[in-house]
């Protein structure tokens, strides 16, 4: 008798064919269900609390799995696409998670029945090109040679990412001050130059954006009363070096004779210090930043010489200072000269809620702006925070691709029925999967209706018979009516970039998916016997 084959560890665990596919496909669906009420501008939020006890309160995809900490493997990919579509558009994360696991639904019964993955996958990629092909042949194009009819446009792309946020209410007010956030950029239009910063009391409303830096002023030492609170045209230096008297290590020992050697020790010390400020006032310099302590000592020293100091300034802040600002950051203060010192037009200390706030106005380096966000609880302004940057990142996109679709479900409808109508025109076991592919993408439609409360087999039916009509390509569900409208007239209207990215992720990750035909997980190392000794004791040492 043939001895039986040893090949993985003992306690790995294998499984694999159709019941392992279809596993596969149910914790997609699982996942799907953790974030389907969240889509659109009637979608519920989710209120996450993580091992340290910090609650999150957030409708948006990528954040919500994010803090779900997903374990299962294939249940990871839809993680990963959600992520994916976030860094690179900034919005659709619930739309491309629902279409992944929505594709998977479609695909499943097929598997059932015995079709090859392979055969859906490869119908599958030829739907999404097709559905891309739909996209780019009835998007709308964006006229930048108009700045007013671009700057309405890009408004009303703002006020639909913003529509499904928590701040929708204030959707008036956020979509034309994100609008003028990117506008203030270089042609780049790179992300990190806008600066958020929330500020808790006060209302909602009375956010406002500054055109330039602004950041919280640090820690201050006594002295910094006396200091002037507006400058013209400074100077500014910007430092890496600490300002102020370091008390001696534990274990620093220093033997002296006498008390006038221990004297000279001082000494030499208060003259380090006295000198490095002595070179910073001698540059010419009016405002010192210092991502260091800056000590009452040197806070008094500069106030005598009508000169402005903070220390402890965060690093990006301060980076953000320097791109703006010009000069660069200097780790000594030997050859402070003019190439390495910044400037701006108006530099001044405001009072903003409870916080006092350093403004850099009319830098002439780089463009740069910063949105200053008052609120109440702290969980609303992060999640509000949250909003602004998928509106920015939308309204980034709008410019850099000037080509536009309507929402609402509208696209997706629309590229529904021409799946549909493709798939009979071909023969096998493709048009059922196309045609399923093509069903799949009514899920959008069909949960914005469920998450308003609304029947969306009735909207459902109507859309599909508006569509097949030739003037209803841009018919999708009207929120506010329980009925549908042309979303494209009712400015609805997303970046197509957006649904491009998202149908090809979606299909990507439903692709990658299907295909795998087995799971192998081996054994957690250091279990049993193995396992370390407990942590606390010292060097490993048992008591």
């Amino acid at each position: 008798m043939q001895p039986p084959i040893i090949l993985l560890k003992e306690g790995t665990d294998s499984s694999q064919g159709i019941p392992q596919l279809v596993s596969n496909i149910n914790a997609c669906q699982v996942i799907s269900e953790a974030i389907r009420t969240t889509l659109g501008p009637r979608g519920m939020d989710k209120l996450i609390v993580d091992n340290r006890g910090k609650a999150t309160i957030s409708n948006d995809g990528a954040t919500i799995l994010k803090l779900l900490d997903v374990v299962h493997p294939a249940a990871k990919t839809l993680v990963d696409i959600s992520k994916s579509q976030d860094s690179e558009v900034g919005d659709g994360t619930t739309t491309v998670t629902l279409l992944a696991a929505e594709l998977l639904k479609q695909a499943k019964c097929f598997v059932e029945d015995g079709v090859h993955p392979q055969l859906i996958v490869r119908a599958y990629r030829q739907a999404t090109n097709l559905a891309i092909q739909k996209i780019k042949e009835i998007q709308v194009k964006i006229k930048t040679s108009d700045p007013k009819e671009q700057r309405g446009l890009l408004e009303k792309c703002a006020a639909t990412a913003l529509n499904s946020k928590l701040i929708a209410s204030y959707k008036d007010l956020f979509a034309p001050m994100v609008v003028d956030a990117v506008m203030l950029l270089d042609d780049l239009l790179p992300l990190k130059m806008i600066g958020i910063k929330k500020i808790s009391g006060g209302a909602l409303e009375e956010s406002k954006l500054v055109s330039g830096v602004a950041f919280k002023k640090t820690f201050s030492y006594a002295g910094f009363e006396m200091q002037r609170k507006k400058y013209k045209n400074p100077k500014i230096v910007l430092l890496n070096v600490e300002l102020e008297l370091k008390s001696e290590k534990e274990n620093a020992e220093v033997r002296v004779n006498n008390v006038e050697d221990y004297q000279e020790i001082v000494d030499a010390e208060w003259q380090i210090l006295y000198d490095k400020m002595k070179h910073i006032c001698d540059s010419g310099a009016q405002v010192v930043l210092s991502k260091l302590p800056i000590g009452d000592v040197a806070t008094q020293y500069f106030a005598d010489r009508d000169m402005f100091c903070a220390g402890r300034v965060v690093e990006q802040d301060l980076k953000r200072t320097m791109m703006a600002c010009g000069g660069s950051i200097q780790t000594s203060v030997q050859h402070l000269t003019d190439d390495v010192l910044g400037t701006c037009e108006v530099f001044e200390e405001e009072q903003v809620g409870g916080e006092r706030f350093n403004f850099f106005r009319g830098c002439p380096h780089a463009k740069t702006c910063t949105i200053l966000l008052r609120g109440g609880a702290e969980q609303f302004m992060e999640e509000t925070e949250r909003s602004l940057h998928d509106a920015i990142m939308i309204v980034r996109r709008a410019i850099k691709n000037d080509a536009v679709v309507a929402g609402g479900g509208a696209i997706e409808m629309e590229i529904s029925k021409h799946l549909r109508s493709h798939a009979r025109t071909i023969r096998g076991k493709q048009q059922l999967i196309i045609s399923a592919y093509g069903k799949a993408l009514e899920i959008i439609a069909r949960q914005l209706c469920e998450n308003a409360g609304f029947d969306a087999t009735n909207i459902l039916n109507k859309l599909r018979q508006v569509h097949a009509t030739e003037d209803g390509k841009w018919f999708g569900v009207d929120i506010n009516n329980e009925d549908i409208t042309d979303n494209f007239a009712a400015c609805v209207w997303e970046p197509s970039i957006v649904k491009i990215n998202a149908l090809t992720a979606a299909a990507e990750a439903a692709c990658l998916i299907l295909s795998v035909d087995e799971t192998v997980k081996n054994p957690r190392s250091g279990q049993g016997d193995q396992a370390g000794p407990p942590a606390g004791r010292g060097r490993g040492r048992p008591r």
